[in-house]
């Protein structure tokens, strides 16, 4: 009985979120589609605002999942982006993305994606001044050398991939071609590829949580009944809750919202959504990548990072009077039910449908097959790509 009301919590979630997942995935695809990740190392290779303003854009544009978004972080720094830049463009692409945003509006409400957002900015200037202020030239020097090595981690094949319409003739024009279609498909399919076993993942915690975990539990876990010391301890404790949780990228949304209603502070719920770039499995990528002492510079960084972007958003929007009162989640245990949910869902699936039929008819099995392969193989990819891509418009 317990492990069909999980579950039941857990479909509920992934009903409510169904739309929101598809709409950004296809969103970020489009983005992706027109924006060429081949210059990016060129444009990033210092550390001014200048540059620390396109990675932001950058990686808001490039919307990966967390262990792409790392993979692609490290392949910027070996082609010549500096250090920071490339944490800012890791940041941006993980925690500033739009279907992020939209998970956010529909299961906890617009005050939490504006904090989202409104955070994210924050911790890329925290992050960058910390940089300026601690980070060494001989410790980075040190993360190049162990970066050459090209040890593997995860998702780097589809990190590298470089899909993107770059051919002559007006932006519009390119934008509604058939290629386009086919690099869009080929990018959303690839992105639910990437995040698929995060959002089941989560789900299921969420789920589970919210079946078993009595409220009286999290209030006495989150301090709620002292909302003063609720918010001194919530963006502390909200970083912490997400390394142990193995949940990254949109997948610890729904576990979010199973910890709002559980009483954690506003800012703790920010500070535990950001921190889905320090998750256990992603910290032993950084060791790989990087070596133990940056791994461990990253983990205190991007934590006081973390933390005090939630202490930051939790002060504004108190000041505001923005953070919800309300406690309620309607997605936890809301069943089905004929809505608009419904409708948008079943648009959704009509979409992912049409994308799924031109990725399976444009050669993207091939290249699905490469997206955790070293990234020297990915440029076999492109050729995949651009092969299936000709032939599906001679076909037509």
């Amino acid at each position: 009985m317990f492990i069909v009301q999980a579950l039941l919590s857990a479909f509920s979630m992934f009903w409510e979120i169904l739309w929101p997942l598809v709409l950004g995935f296809a969103l970020s695809a489009l983005v992706q589609a027109v924006v060429s990740r081949r210059t990016l190392a060129r444009l990033l290779g210092g550390e001014s605002p200048r540059h620390l303003a396109l990675a932001t854009l950058f990686g808001i544009a490039s919307s990966s999942c967390s262990y792409a978004a790392v993979a692609l972080a490290r392949s910027l720094f070996r082609k010549g982006a500096s250090f920071t830049a490339a944490m800012v463009f890791e940041l941006a692409s993980t925690n500033l993305v739009i279907e992020l945003g939209l998970i956010l509006l529909v299961l906890l409400g617009w005050p939490f994606m504006l904090a989202q957002y409104l955070g994210g900015l924050l911790m890329v200037i925290l992050l960058a001044l910390i940089f300026r202020l601690t980070l060494s030239r001989q410790l980075v020097a040190r993360a190049r050398e162990q970066a050459e090595r090209g040890l593997s981690g995860r998702m780097e094949g589809h990190a590298a991939m470089d899909m993107s319409v770059e051919s002559t003739g007006p932006f519009w024009r390119r934008l509604w071609s058939g290629r386009a279609f086919t690099v869009i498909s080929h990018y959303f399919v690839m992105d639910w590829a990437a995040v698929w076993t995060d959002v089941l993942l989560g789900l299921l915690i969420a789920g589970a949580l919210a079946a078993w975990v009595p409220e009286s539990f999290w209030r006495a876990f989150f301090l709620s009944g002292n909302p003063t010391l609720a918010a001194i301890e919530g963006p502390l404790l909200g970083p912490l809750v997400a390394v142990i949780s193995f949940v990254c990228s949109v997948g610890n949304v729904p576990l979010a919202a199973v910890l709002w209603r559980g009483g954690i502070s506003f800012g703790g719920l920010v500070s535990f959504i950001f921190a889905d770039l320090i998750v256990l499995p992603i910290l032993d990528i950084y060791r790989k990548y990087y070596g133990w002492k940056m791994a461990g510079y990253l983990l205190l960084t991007f934590y006081v990072t973390m933390a005090l972007a939630g202490y930051l958003v939790e002060l504004l929007f108190s000041l505001l009077g923005l953070i919800p009162t309300q406690r309620t989640v309607a997605a936890i245990g809301g069943g089905l039910q004929w809505n608009y949910t419904t409708v948008l869902n079943l648009l959704a699936l009509l979409l992912a449908a049409a994308l799924v039929i031109r990725f399976l008819r444009t050669g993207g099995p091939a290249m699905l097959a490469m997206m955790n392969r070293p990234a020297s193989e990915p440029a076999e990819a492109s050729h995949v790509h651009e092969h299936g891509s000709h032939e599906h418009q001679s076909a037509s």
